[in-house]
């Protein structure tokens, strides 16, 4: 989660509140005073709520919940007269542009930093080191409308911000710290994007560098914002933040349109919400007045309709409303968790651990024991990790996620082994030998099952060693397993087995397959092993 540092002077300003007021209540909004100065205070915000990235964002929802100013904050839209063109050979390059126009900025270096906090934390938290998503921020007085979002040629030149010469994008790549960090987001493509003015002056590279033509200082009173990204509804989150941000600043926002289509929409999305789901959801007995005015503290726009239905109206910026329930604990954070009263369970039971997680803790022990340290990975992940960088065609049981909010995260896993490189490939600058292992739940069919996998590398990994691993790990088990060839591709022909457990596999082991080892970035040999565990859960 990124830390966002406050400047304390501008976000009493902004909010009409004393810091010490502020930095009590932060904690019951849902974030964590990290650090507190004379000058500034940093504040952690979860990942879900990126519109608190900046002094902006936090000192709006603070005049809420504070009831210094409730209820929906209002956005005009007033058309701009600038328009943008998107170049179709970008389509599979990066695709998908947002705009808008800023006027009236009178920005003070409080102001500046505060933008510059937002712009990286929302590359962070939206745009995943600026893959999904890539900001610019442009003086607008200094080119010329209309401008054009085109995919350039690699020799293209221009002077990159913090530099006094003309370079070429490849340059831009090799040399330019910014180039350097994010080269490999567009390095293979044959043309790279380009957002120009309508003299062709070169603005932006995004998601790499923006031109020093733009640079916006203390003096830049006007400015067109640029968002470019790979997936549109990640596109359309950061540019509602940021011009949210700027109306807070005191600037007033303006359409573009982008081949026909006008942006910023910064309307607010309506739903229709219960009481009584709210109430049993949180424990907390609510009326439908009281239910709106809490949600007018967290900067909803709630109006009743009757004794069970509250009209509510989102604010642009809260992306993280996705569900009712995601109001319903919006709700409770402005009823406050303290005022909440405690109460037993009007049940009791007894409980006992279940089969599985017995199973589980009987599998922790033993790899523990052969000096294997446990890894937790992620439930989700991606078909492009678990099947291609594993050599493996794809799994036609996989679960897809229906709407996935990254690319990293389109699948249920299948499988354990596949993450373990991942994390492998995350650690490989630690030192060796790493010898780790994860046990789990996968999903297959629309099927919960087992299974667990170990993975050790360093200088002298082969199949000896992990055939013994696996050897240890079924004796200890109480497993009777036979080895047959193997023709699993992750693993090298001829140093790879398969584990029958009668006349049925349940796993398989061996040396990584170089190619696997290269598609991770792994330096090193690898060996692991991965079995199906759902034969071995007592009762079963």
């Amino acid at each position: 989660m990124p830390i966002v540092k406050l400047n304390n002077a501008y976000l009493t300003r902004l909010t009409g509140a004393d810091i010490e007021t502020i930095r009590s209540n932060l904690p019951m909004m849902g974030s964590e005073v990290e650090r507190e100065e004379e000058e500034q205070t940093d504040v952690q915000f979860f990942p879900n709520r990126p519109d608190l990235y900046s002094a902006e964002g936090t000192a709006r929802a603070l005049r809420g919940y504070l009831g210094i100013e409730t209820g929906l904050p209002k956005y005009e839209v007033k058309p701009s007269g600038i328009s943008f063109s998107v170049d179709a050979k970008l389509a599979n390059i990066r695709p998908y542009l947002g705009s808008a126009v800023i006027r009236n900025v009178h920005m003070d270096n409080a102001m500046i930093e505060s933008l510059m906090g937002l712009q990286e934390s929302l590359h962070w938290a939206v745009g995943r080191g600026r893959k999904k998503v890539a900001i610019g921020v442009h003086d607008l007085d200094k080119i010329e409308a209309p401008f054009s979002y085109i995919a350039a040629d690699r020799k293209t030149t221009f002077v990159p911000l913090d530099y006094d010469r003309e370079m070429t994008m490849e340059e831009i790549l090799a040399e330019h710290p910014k180039g350097k960090a994010y080269a490999k987001i567009v390095e293979e493509f044959e043309r790279f994007p380009l957002i120009t003015d309508a003299k062709g002056r070169v603005c932006s590279f995004p998601p790499i560098i923006n031109g020093e033509l733009t640079r916006v200082t203390e003096n830049t009173h006007n400015i067109l914002l640029d968002v470019t990204g790979i997936e549109p509804r990640a596109v359309s989150v950061a540019v509602k933040i940021l011009c949210a941000a700027f109306v807070e600043m005191g600037a007033s926002v303006e359409s573009v349109n982008i081949d026909g289509v006008v942006s910023p929409d910064l309307s607010p999305e309506k739903r229709i919400v219960s009481v009584s789901a709210c109430s049993k959801l949180t424990g907390i007995p609510l009326t439908a007045p009281q239910m709106t005015e809490l949600l007018m503290k967290m900067r909803f726009g709630a109006e009743v309709i009757d004794e069970e239905r509250v009209a509510v109206e989102i604010p642009c910026y809260r992306a993280d409303i996705m569900h009712d329930h995601d109001v319903y604990e919006d709700a409770a954070i402005a009823y406050g968790y303290d005022k909440i009263e405690t109460s037993l369970p009007p049940s009791f039971t007894v409980g006992k651990p279940h089969p599985v997680q017995k199973l589980y803790s009987l599998v922790r022990n033993i790899m523990v024991g052969l000096s294997y340290i446990e890894n937790t990975p992620f439930t989700l992940t991606s078909g492009e990790l678990s099947y291609t960088m594993m050599q493996k065609p794809e799994n036609p049981a996989a679960l897809h996620v229906l709407h996935p909010i990254s690319e990293d995260q389109t699948i249920i896993r299948t499988d354990i082994l596949p993450l373990l490189m991942e994390s492998l490939s995350i650690n490989r600058s630690r030192e060796l030998p790493q010898r780790i292992f994860a046990c789990g739940d996968v999903v297959e069919n629309l099927v919960t099952y087992p299974k667990m996998a170990a993975a050790s590398i360093h200088t002298a990994a082969d199949f000896s060693e992990i055939y013994a691993v696996m050897d240890a790990f079924c004796r200890m088990m109480s497993i009777e397993y036979e080895v047959r060839e193997s023709s699993d591709d992750a693993f090298i022909p001829g140093r790879r087995g398969d584990i029958y457990v009668s006349g049925e596999k349940v796993g398989v082991f061996g040396e990584i397959n170089p190619d696997v080892l290269v598609g991770f970035g792994l330096e090193h040999q690898a060996a692991a092993f991965e079995m199906d565990l759902r034969g071995f859960v007592e009762g079963k």
